[in-house]
């Protein structure tokens, strides 16, 4: 007879805690490059990090402004804004974090090597006259401040300092690239990029947790089929984004359901606007993008209907904006495309001095939006239709964005959801001139420049009557159209799958919130 041992008190509460332990893993197309909130101001490394860091402020499953580290935040007067921080928050090493993790915060941030400056265009100096209060000072009236911030990520400045990480570097990498230490809901426990990363529960939090995670286990999957296929045998519990044509086999999966939605991001096209020849093309020697017309017989070319239709499946609506409804600024009657005219672009490309065409090279991310690759793949098809000789060259969204930023492009596709959901956003950083030193047009690619659009943005950002600010957008908004800024496609949908005993919340801009996951 085999004498059992009792069952002791320490035994019954591992056995309990075992028995609650939720576990939650999901996918996505490519990996977050980074776990520096500073480094890279994409949606999936800021999506991301957003469970593991936290801001000042930050979006509800609206996309409504909540406090976070801060509990309030008043106007002082013309002057800036004063927020007054939460008491009593800890980091995941256990540190206090304080006003001076904010100046530390904002110094990075702003900092030049920064991917976020642009949050603190408007900032003259910051200052903290107590623990828990911090005071932006800013240029001038800045009204749309608190929203704009809503993705800048407080770090703590006595560890980052030891892992020598005072400032970024998107490029080379600092510890920081790999290594996390927040105030959010859950903590990094381990990273190996490209395949797996670990988050556990923080139970220090300072919030009411709604989610019931002890870990949130994330791994990328590049290829739809292989995600897809994870999801079906269980082996993850949520995947995004579900590929458009994989949505008839997931309803009809047993313990599979869908969530959808229209994500406040647009897709479109930028062209090489300032550069003198074709920096992969051959126009002989010139570069025909500098031309209106030639960007306005691109735009006619290509059918975004016939890509909702046939690459998006339907799962999309065709956009002549830079924003999307329900981000403020937006008017549906201004919301129309240029038509698509084949004949007319013909004959606008030739009286632009090019009847046979030319040669281009159209940059795509693989990875990064949905069906992009195939979006791209067609449009080549249409443009070769107009004259053009297109070559098609799509990489990892990991190696993408250097690329466009080293201007290793003729043509380009882009997604832009505002993170202040304002329209002002995408003039700030698509169309003002690009201007390092004020934090201005840091994804504006094309080095597009009007002044009168860069006279409006301050404007825009100042204006506090509603009125005569939407005027003053509707007036960028003709300017984007007649100058043929952008060639836009459609608004992206937002497609998730998940196990049917996964709840969670879907919020407009694409970000997974892991404190509202639930595991039923």
């Amino acid at each position: 007879m085999i004498k059992k041992a009792p069952l002791t008190l320490g035994l019954l509460l591992t056995l309990a805690s075992a028995a609650k332990a939720e576990v939650f893993t999901w996918s996505t197309a490519s990996d977050p490059n980074t776990m520096d909130p500073h480094a890279v101001a994409t949606a999936p490394v800021l999506g991301f990090l957003n469970n593991i860091y936290e801001g000042l402020v930050r979006r509800g499953p609206e996309m409504d402004l909540e406090p976070s580290l801060a509990v309030s935040w008043e106007p002082m007067g013309a002057d800036g804004w004063r927020f007054k921080l939460r008491d009593g928050v800890s980091f995941h090493d256990g540190s206090t974090f304080d006003a001076d993790d904010v100046l530390f915060s904002y110094e990075r941030a702003a900092d030049e090597n920064s991917d976020v400056q642009a949050f603190f265009a408007t900032i003259d100096r910051v200052e903290t006259p107590d623990p828990l209060t911090v005071e932006f000072f800013t240029k001038k009236p800045d009204p749309l401040f608190p929203s704009g911030i809503a993705n800048w990520l407080i770090m703590d400045r006595t560890w980052t300092e030891a892992k020598g990480s005072a400032t970024p570097d998107k490029e080379g990498g600092t510890a920081t690239t790999f290594e996390a230490n927040g105030t959010g809901p859950f903590r990094l426990v381990a990273r190996e990029p490209d395949v797996e990363t670990v988050l556990e529960s923080f139970t220090a939090w300072w919030g009411d947790a709604e989610h019931n995670l002890t870990q949130a286990i994330y791994r990328p999957l590049k290829a739809d089929a292989t995600r897809v296929a994870a999801l079906i045998s269980g082996e993850v519990d949520m995947i995004e984004p579900v590929p458009l044509q994989n949505v008839p086999q997931l309803e009809q999966a047993d313990g599979i359901k869908l969530m959808s939605g229209i994500e406040s991001r647009v897709i479109f096209f930028g062209f090489d606007h300032s550069s003198d020849t074709l920096a992969l093309g051959d126009a002989g020697g010139a570069n025909p993008l500098k031309d209106v017309r030639v960007r306005k017989a691109i735009y006619q070319a290509i059918d975004a209907e016939a890509i909702v239709k046939q690459v998006m499946r339907g799962n999309a609506q065709s956009s002549g904006l830079l924003i999307a409804p329900g981000v403020n600024g937006y008017k549906s009657e201004d919301d129309v495309r240029l038509a698509t005219d084949l004949e007319t672009a013909k004959a606008t490309l030739a009286e632009a001095g090019y009847p046979e065409g030319f040669a281009l090279t159209l940059r795509c991310p693989n990875d990064r939006y949905v069906n992009d690759e195939a979006i791209c793949t067609a449009t080549v098809s249409m443009l070769a239709k107009l004259g053009l000789d297109v070559t098609l060259d799509a990489v990892p969204v990991s190696q993408y964005w250097t690329e466009l930023r080293e201007g290793k492009f003729d043509m380009y596709l882009l997604g832009w959801s505002p993170g202040t959901f304002d329209a002002e956003h995408p003039i700030r950083f698509l169309m003002h001139t690009p201007d390092p030193e004020k934090k201005l047009g840091s994804w504006n690619f094309g080095g597009y420049s009007n002044t009168t659009v860069d006279a409006l943005l301050p404007a825009i950002q100042q204006e506090l009557d509603a009125t005569a600010r939407q005027t003053m957008i509707d007036q960028v908004h003709t300017i984007l159209k007649d100058d043929v800024v952008y060639t836009p496609l459609h608004v992206q949908p937002l497609v998730w799958a998940t196990r049917d005993d996964i709840a969670l919340r879907q919020r407009p801009d694409n970000f997974l919130i892991l404190r509202w996951v639930k595991r039923n």
